[in-house]
């Protein structure tokens, strides 16, 4: 066992091309996508700040313009003012350009409208209407709705609620204060508690996975794997050498994968926080970090004997590939289910089962709200699922047929 664990070791750190692409490959990708998407957000976001919309009024009220010219929604915008005259072409030419992204906004005041809210004294008397045309597919149309909303619609109504009423204070029945209850801990985690189990749950996987196959189905296809089994060494010394050394060096892929992820997820942000409303602070206790690397080390050693049992039924790299492609599937959805379970409840028989177990777990440890039950759960499911693929590997390797390709 302690040879064959020695050898599956110095096959992967004696090629450049495995230590590239199990240590070096995955740093680089991360850093780079979360870099380039945290660029491309700020972009995105400084474009649409810095953009002139183009927006048409009609039927400008008295004194709106002079409120446009106090608001600042000028250095937004670039205004266009339209009689009642205009004809329905041209207005059905303007929606035309809004929907192909020319125009942002046509904004159309109905006519009279300043006399019509003048003369409102009863229920049921004429309200008068503003209609707003944007394309909400559009971030520049968008924009240009929501600060003309606020820095318009909003001052207006206000104006006009205030000569109607005189003392806009006797409108006010009562006030309401608020006072936040919030566990801070959980609060920061809220954002990383749904990305992060679905990101280890799937990584781990995507680590073990080219080295599994690589042992097994690989070593049978070069015919290496007929030579060890000739050889006067057991069987089971074969397979938990192998497995051991798997596991290992699927866990140090996997650190790599998650330290990377860590490092760049605030490239990605691009200090955007505040904006975006998602918190990525997250403090862990020693305890809590002993738990995630408990689960993490349990979750490699499901995914190392799963991977391997698969692999061991087929021929070749190629065939255990597409063997192991609906497994893969697999982890991503139940890694995925964890993302869409805010407000659920969650039975605590479900943090047994293996995989989806784990990632609830993840997020619990993540939040703080993880009880040694869970936690215990989801270790032990795993490992109850690692031995009976070992099991099953080890009669596997015993049945001549399969493993000399017969």
């Amino acid at each position: 066992m302690k040879n064959i664990f020695k050898k599956e070791l110095f096959r992967v750190f004696s090629d450049k091309k495995m230590i590239f692409s199990l240590f070096i490959l995955p740093a680089v990708v991360m850093v780079g996508v979360y870099g380039l998407m945290g660029v491309m957000v700020k972009s995105m976001v400084s474009d649409v700040e810095s953009h002139v919309a183009k927006v048409y009024v009609q039927n400008s009220p008295e004194g709106l313009k002079e409120l446009i010219a106090q608001s600042g929604y000028l250095e937004t915008a670039e205004i266009t003012y339209l009689s009642a005259e205009s004809s329905q072409e041209e207005l059905e030419g303007i929606k035309s350009d809004i929907l192909s992204g020319d125009v942002e906004m046509l904004v159309q005041f109905e006519a009279d409208f300043l006399t019509k809210a003048q003369n409102y004294t009863n229920a049921g008397d004429p309200i008068p209407q503003v209609t707003l045309y944007y394309n909400s597919t559009r971030n520049y149309s968008s924009a240009a709705r929501g600060n003309f909303n606020s820095l318009i619609l909003a001052p207006l109504q206000t104006a006009m609620l205030q000569n109607r009423f005189g003392n806009l204070d006797l409108l006010t029945v009562f006030n309401t204060q608020e006072e936040l209850i919030i566990n801070e801990e959980k609060a920061n985690g809220e954002f990383l508690a749904m990305l992060l189990p679905y990101l280890i749950t799937f990584m781990l996987f995507a680590s073990a996975m080219g080295l599994c196959v690589d042992a097994i189905a690989g070593e049978k296809e070069r015919g290496t794997m007929a030579s060890m089994l000739l050889s006067p060494v057991k069987r089971s010394s074969i397979v938990f050498g192998k497995l051991f050394a798997l596991s290992l060096l699927s866990s140090l892929s996997s650190i790599v994968y998650a330290s990377s992820m860590i490092l760049a997820m605030p490239m990605m942000m691009g200090g955007l926080e505040e904006e975006a409303g998602l918190p990525m602070n997250i403090s862990m206790s020693p305890v809590q970090m002993l738990e995630l690397l408990a689960l993490m080390v349990s979750l490699v050693l499901i995914y190392v004997a799963l991977l391997c049992l698969v692999s061991v039924f087929a021929k070749n790299a190629k065939e255990a590939n597409a063997y192991v492609m609906p497994l893969y599937m697999i982890v991503l959805v139940l890694g995925m289910m964890t993302m869409f379970k805010s407000g659920m409840e969650t039975s605590q028989t479900m943090y047994a089962i293996p995989v989806y177990g784990t990632a609830l777990s993840i997020q619990g440890i993540v939040t703080g709200e993880i009880t040694l039950f869970q936690f215990g759960s989801s270790v032990l499911g795993n490992l109850i699922c690692t031995v009976i693929a070992v099991v099953a590997v080890a009669k596997v390797f015993n049945n001549e047929k399969i493993m000399l390709n017969a």
